[in-house]
């Protein structure tokens, strides 16, 4: 669960552009900082802890579809710095450790959504972008109704055919848990279960929770459809020589 952090957006923040990645706000992704931009990101974003205070935020940023940042110093600028989508997710790192060759392993924890207001590319001195954010929701607030789907949620989570799938057991354990705010477990719920790209950008950009819910329910919902129709089709007796498996 995330802990009590500041964010100062007057300030930039740094982007860490990631193809397919959607961090979600209360959850934790685990990273291995191999590029020299974003080692150089890290090692600034850490060298408050130095200071005893917290570390710079980092948000998670989603590139446009179809599009890839190269990692070859000779491609052209485009091709380094592709086109980012408005919504990222702000984060902190919460555990580090710096290899003996520069390399970090990160623990990125996801603090609240935010878009983008101004872009800062890399300059001479500072290898990777950097953002004028704004936040576009407040992580605090506590949202009327939730109650009813994240009981739903956990119902069809434990149902046989929901817990063939190990990410399901895992998620129950969590959302049952009564210290966790029904906005919370719906966030775990989508970062453990919702595995198509597409919609889990929708809920990184959606900055209403009942909304969220309903994107959430209905991917859950055709999930165990889909289940069950494979289990359905196992049942029937295949014919002479075939199998359906």
């Amino acid at each position: 669960m995330t802990q009590s952090v500041s964010i100062n957006f007057s300030n930039p923040i740094a982007l860490f552009p990631l193809p397919g990645v959607c961090l979600l706000p209360h959850t934790a992704l685990p990273l291995h900082i191999f590029e020299p931009r974003y080692r150089q990101m890290v090692a600034c974003a850490l060298e408050p802890v130095l200071r005893g205070k917290q570390p710079l935020p980092i948000a998670i940023a989603s590139i446009e579809p179809g599009a890839s940042p190269s990692t070859n110093p000779d491609a052209p600028m485009e091709r380094k710095n592709p086109p980012l989508r408005k919504v990222v997710c702000v984060g902190h790192i919460v555990q580090h450790q710096e290899r003996d060759d520069g390399r970090y392993d990160i623990v990125l924890q996801g603090l609240c959504r935010a878009a983008i207001d101004r872009l800062d590319e890399p300059t001479a001195a500072r290898w990777y972008r950097q953002a004028i954010l704004h936040p576009i929701e407040d992580p605090q607030r506590r949202v009327r109704g939730l109650g009813r789907v994240r009981s739903e949620m956990r119902s069809m989570l434990s149902g046989m055919r929901m817990q063939r799938m190990h990410a399901a057991r895992t998620i129950v354990d969590w959302i049952e848990r009564p210290e966790l705010s029904n906005e919370v477990a719906l966030e775990l719920v989508a970062f453990a279960m919702v595995r198509d790209e597409a919609l889990r950008y929708q809920l990184l950009a959606e900055h209403d929770a009942i909304e969220r819910a309903k994107l959430i329910w209905g991917d859950l919902c055709r999930m165990d459809r889909f289940i069950a129709k494979a289990e359905a089709q196992k049942m029937r007796v295949a014919p002479r020589g075939v199998s359906w498996n």
